[in-house]
């Protein structure tokens, strides 16, 4: 599988096994941590989880920005990773809930997101710019979009175990209080504490108090305070694995720093007969730089459809989701797993897929590809739109009013727009960078790639679009949504497919 690629490869898909863990870590409990902490409802936690991401991903660019100026694109990376590692530290540590003063927690809370953010920034982009230097060489120029989609796979091994490590602190300090998980019990401890509950709400209350304590309740409001610090106190302490894979990470790259090549080092580095010796024209660099620009544009409408996997998505599994698979009792957050299993299980797949149409010379070029993979995200979710049809879901403010969803749908819904969407990415978001370390000018390669998280980091700032609709329209609607957006992109690629693959030779 690698014989092929450069030796770098996996060293430097090792090294972002962190970054991935702690990303997943946030994507499964995020949300779900400012709703148990400072009772939030959706629209407010959706505008916090959609700012960080955008963040993240816009402070890339300010990464790439910072890298391609100082030319020091190893130090950067390596204070990204040690930013990542602090900002996690800071949210590990515990505080009471109820929150005494909600505005200062807050903040607290929000610093340590920007610090990640912003040590993100410093990692990602330039980290990839760094692999995509491995494959100017040409004897593994054929390779590149092989050789990204192995990298894409590489970095999701840790994110496949970051939900259940996160899920597994949090029940594990539950149950040494003597209570269980229960998906609906923080927003009705918020509401008991509130004095808001219906007296359905309240019915509601008193009975999965009773499952979800090991001994007898007296006092509800008592129980809504303790069961919500102990619920709390474990999300804080599942911050803190976090910090475990990203110390991995680091002695994974420093390990390895001297033998990975160095981007400010390409100019003077490229040999006689490497294509890069000729210098580039000034209308040429104008012309892929344009050409990046469309593509930046197109795909911020599938950014803002995928990344709801970690808002909406999640919502939906804690509210509408029967949370029993096989007759055993799951989290929420687990779903989060499916994605970067999907994407280590199925790339291989993908690239023999690839490999095969190489060989008949019929393989698809990296802007088609992209293209395709906009139509089956559009697939995945016209699944959830259907599936959440049929089932007759209840509008959001009515499940409020009783307590929990009178109708709960399979899992399987959930599983099955995972597995879709997970092959749309693979066709999207290693293929994406790609074709950025390919089209763009030797001396813009940091803040080329900055400019495709760039171009996610504004999708991911739309996301909470997804959690005002959750909450005001009936949520087939919601899917359907993102399957407008998901199809306007790929019209829009098709439209500009042969420019850009003339642009791409």
């Amino acid at each position: 599988m690698f014989n092929k690629h450069p030796k770098g490869l996996i060293a430097a898909a090792l090294a972002n096994l962190g970054e991935r863990f702690g990303f997943y870590t946030m994507m499964a409990i995020l949300v779900l941590f400012l709703q148990a902490k400072f009772g939030m409802n959706g629209k407010e936690a959706g505008f916090i989880y959609s700012t960080f991401y955008f963040s993240i991903y816009i402070l890339a660019l300010v990464g790439g920005i910072i890298a391609d100026r100082t030319r020091n694109y190893k130090g950067t990376i390596l204070t990204g990773i040690v930013l990542m590692a602090v900002g996690y530290l800071l949210l590990a540590i515990p505080s009471p809930t109820p929150v005494s003063d909600r505005t200062f927690y807050l903040v607290i809370t929000c610093t340590s997101l920007f610090v990640i953010a912003f040590g993100n920034g410093l990692f990602k982009g330039n980290l990839q710019a760094l692999v995509g230097q491995m494959y100017d060489n040409p004897q593994y120029a054929n390779m590149r979009d092989s050789g990204f989609s192995l990298f894409y796979m590489f970095i999701n091994i840790g994110a496949i175990f970051a939900p259940f490590a996160a899920v597994g602190v949090r029940n594990w300090w539950l149950s040494t209080f003597g209570y269980s998980y229960n998906a609906d019990l923080p927003a009705l401890c918020h509401g008991q504490l509130a004095g808001t509950l219906t007296p359905e709400a309240t019915e509601t209350y008193h009975t999965l108090v009773t499952n979800a304590s090991s001994a007898p309740v007296q006092d509800y409001t008592a129980f809504a305070s303790d069961y919500l610090n102990v619920f709390t106190t474990g999300f804080h302490y599942a911050f803190g694995v976090a910090i475990i894979a990203m110390a991995v990470s680091l002695t994974i790259y420093l390990l390895n720093k001297k033998s990975f090549p160095d981007p400010s080092k390409k100019a003077s580095a490229a040999s006689s007969e490497s294509a890069e010796v000729v210098e580039m024209g000034v209308q040429e660099v104008r012309q892929r730089i344009y050409a990046l620009f469309a593509v930046f544009g197109v795909v911020i409408f599938f950014w803002f459809s995928f990344h709801q996997n970690g808002l909406t998505l999640t919502y939906f599994a804690k509210e509408y989701t029967d949370l029993n698979l096989f007759g055993m009792p799951i989290s929420a957050e687990l779903f989060q797993s499916l994605n970067p299993f999907f994407v280590v299980f199925l790339t291989p797949v993908i690239m023999a897929i690839f490999a095969s149409q190489r060989r008949r010379g019929k393989e698809p070029s990296t802007p088609k590809k992209i293209a395709i993979g906009m139509g089956i995200a559009a697939l995945g979710f016209v699944v959830m739109a259907v599936g959440s049809y049929f089932a007759n879901l209840p509008l959001h403010k009515d499940i409020i009013a009783v307590g929990t969803s009178p109708v709960k749908v399979t899992p399987f819904l959930l599983m099955l727009t995972y597995l879709i969407l997970t092959v749309a990415e693979l066709y999207i978001s290693p293929l994406g960078i790609s074709f950025v370390s390919k089209v763009a000018p030797p001396k813009y390669q940091g803040i080329m790639q900055g400019g495709w998280l760039g171009a996610t980091a504004i999708g991911n700032q739309l996301l909470v679009i997804g959690a005002i609709l959750y909450e005001s329209i009936p949520i087939w609607m919601t899917w359907t949504v993102f399957v407008v957006a998901c199809t306007i992109s790929m019209l829009t690629m098709i439209f500009m497919l042969k420019w850009l693959e003339r642009v791409a030779k």
